[in-house]
């Protein structure tokens, strides 16, 4: 089980985006990358087809490493650190600094 999922809240710790906070799109697990909604945007381009007549440039969200995000705890209002425990038969995400369920 990963510390962080896809539609969690995270903050990011590292690099470019340090301190800024955006929801999880997606996870990477092989690449050990997640992708964050406004965190790490690249530009690409897009070739012309026809859907798209007229190809162009788009903004998209490049992956950032899963070491440099934490989950944000809405209780404590910070980034913190997770520990998985057991709530009866069922592996949760608990947060270190307030005891917040996050799943």
């Amino acid at each position: 089980m990963s510390r962080i999922k896809k539609g969690d809240e995270v903050v990011a710790i590292a690099g470019v985006a340090a301190g800024k906070t955006g929801k999880v799109i997606r996870v990477d697990l092989d690449k050990h990358r997640a992708y964050v909604e406004g965190l790490n945007v690249r530009r690409g381009t897009i070739k012309r087809s026809e859907k798209n007549p007229r190809g162009g440039l788009v903004d998209r969200e490049a992956g950032i490493a899963l070491s440099n995000l934490m989950p944000f705890d809405p209780v404590a209002k910070k980034g913190v650190r997770v520990s998985m425990v057991m709530d009866g038969d069922k592996r949760v995400r608990k947060s270190k600094a307030s005891s917040h369920i996050f799943d």
